[in-house]
């Protein structure tokens, strides 16, 4: 194995579980979230191995894969002209001990927070996807969009509040 794949390889292991986690959540099923995550460290590879040999770098590895991805995300929705859903059935929300009626409590509840989510514009969606599952620093969002810390903040406040009041309409049955 070369330098250059060593490398990469280390990339593709700290990051193929968020991009997936990113793609699963925009798409509508497990085996196309698999098929856009590996076109993405596709194209990464590509272009990672393009710039090494050029002795150039990539200045923020993280925004690069999510740009790709995103890229890959809105391509696939442009195609097949989807909306934005996420199945249910993908995620164990609890253990097999819980009872059958906590387990429909908690899918219900669930259910509510998808929609509120899918609810929001894709940066709203995005940041608090990056933030709150993926677990990216809010020095690592901000140079991913491109603002600043503050600003990202502020813009990670605003998606969790539009989040919220989406929760509670959709629970009082407004939406």
């Amino acid at each position: 194995m070369t330098p250059q794949q060593k490398t990469f390889s280390k990339i593709y292991d700290k990051y193929i579980e968020k991009i997936y986690r990113f793609i699963f959540l925009k798409v509508n099923s497990k085996e196309i979230a698999e098929d856009l995550t590996s076109e993405t460290f596709l194209k990464a590879w590509e272009s990672f191995k393009e710039k090494t040999e050029k002795n150039e770098k990539i200045e923020n590895i993280s925004a690069f894969l999510y740009q790709i991805a995103k890229n890959l995300v809105f391509d696939y929705y442009r195609q097949k002209e989807k909306f934005q859903t996420l199945p249910l059935d993908s995620f164990q929300l609890a253990d097999s001990k819980t009872n059958l009626q906590e387990k429909e409590v908690l899918n219900s509840d669930f259910e509510i927070v998808k929609k509120a989510l899918f609810q929001l514009n894709e940066d709203y969606q995005n940041v608090l996807i990056w933030y709150y599952l993926d677990g990216i620093s809010i020095r690592e969002i901000a140079k991913m969009l491109d603002k600043s810390e503050s600003a990202t903040r502020v813009l990670i406040h605003r998606a969790l509040s539009a989040l919220r009041e989406n929760f509670d309409k959709i629970q009082k049955g407004i939406v």
